[in-house]
Parts: C-alpha cells; sequence; structure tokens
C-alpha cells in the first residue's frame, strides 16, 4: 500500500542518525581541545617559579617595588655588538647614573639548558661590559643594576639574536 499524498509521512530516527549526531558532537569538543592544547604549547612563555603559593604572597610587595623603581626615572640600556655586552645606567634628564654593580640573566623563553648569568665589569660610574657569545635566537634579558644595597633598576627585555652573533 502506497502513502496517499495528503497523509504525513513521519521522520524514522534510525541508528545511523545517531552516529552522525555523535561523531559531530565528540569530534567538535575533539577539535577544540586540540586548538586550545596547541594556543597553550606554542604561545607559553616559559616562565616558572618554583612555589606558586609563595609567589602570589610576594607578588603585591614586588609590584609596589616595581612602581617606586618606575617612578624613579632610571632606565638601563642593553647594547650587544658581537660578543661585547654592555649595560648603561642613566636618567632621562639627570643623565649617567652612579652604579655599584650590574647583573644579566640570559634565559631562553622556554627552556633552562641554555640560561646563564653575567656578573657585569665595571667600564665606568653607569656602563658595564662583559663578554660573552650569544646562541642565535630569542632570549630574555633580566637586568638588575644595584647602588648602595639597594636595586635601582631591575627590568627583562625580549631579544632576538638572528644568524648567530651579531
Amino acid at each position: 500500500m502506497s502513502a496517499k499524498p495528503s497523509e504525513k509521512q513521519h521522520f524514522v530516527f534510525t541508528g545511523w542518525h545517531m552516529l552522525i549526531i555523535m561523531l559531530l558532537f565528540f569530534g567538535t569538543v575533539i577539535s577544540v581541545n586540540v586548538t586550545m592544547a596547541w594556543n597553550a604549547v606554542t604561545s607559553w612563555s616559559g616562565l616558572v617559579v618554583q612555589n606558586t603559593y609563595v609567589a602570589s604572597q610576594q607578588f603585591n610587595g614586588k609590584a609596589e617595588a616595581a612602581k617606586a623603581r618606575a617612578a624613579s626615572g632610571i632606565v638601563g640600556k642593553l647594547q650587544i655588538d658581537g660578543t661585547t655586552i654592555e649595560y648603561i645606567v642613566s636618567h632621562p634628564q639627570r643623565g649617567a647614573i652612579d652604579t655599584d654593580a650590574v647583573t644579566l640573566n640570559f634565559r631562553r623563553p622556554v627552556g633552562e639548558r641554555q640560561d646563564f648569568s653575567l656578573n657585569m665589569e665595571k667600564k665606568s660610574s653607569n656602563t658595564f661590559i662583559a663578554q660573552h657569545e650569544l646562541a642565535a635566537g630569542d632570549w630574555i634579558v633580566e637586568a638588575t643594576a644595584v647602588k648602595n644595597g639597594a636595586i635601582i633598576v631591575h627590568e627583562g627585555t625580549r631579544i632576538d639574536i638572528a644568524g648567530g652573533v651579531r
């Protein structure tokens, strides 16, 4: 017997329909998870703390100290020429700032294998120098300048050494 044109045919939900719905649902969930995981891995800065609780407790104090240093206007300038690394401490209006010591910490954005620190040699009252060959690639340079036991400059700079030492 065939259906008459006036009769409505009802949709029959089969196992194939359920399979398609399940594949679409889980395919969407899995693709979103893979995308988020890929974004997390490729955008990670590499910054790590030993103890997150202690770091969170120290954050406000460090933020206030950083604001005070920024308000002083004292800045450092990193210059790299071949294997010569130079760091100059100055103030935009007052010029050269007498400094006791400068330490530079070189870190790779991801990984710790090539990280190293340099205690700079004093060249003049505000200029410090060191010799070190830098491998090609991205580096995060953390500079700390000290005067009379107090930190007067603490800043981070991201640099790129392209094609070897420049």
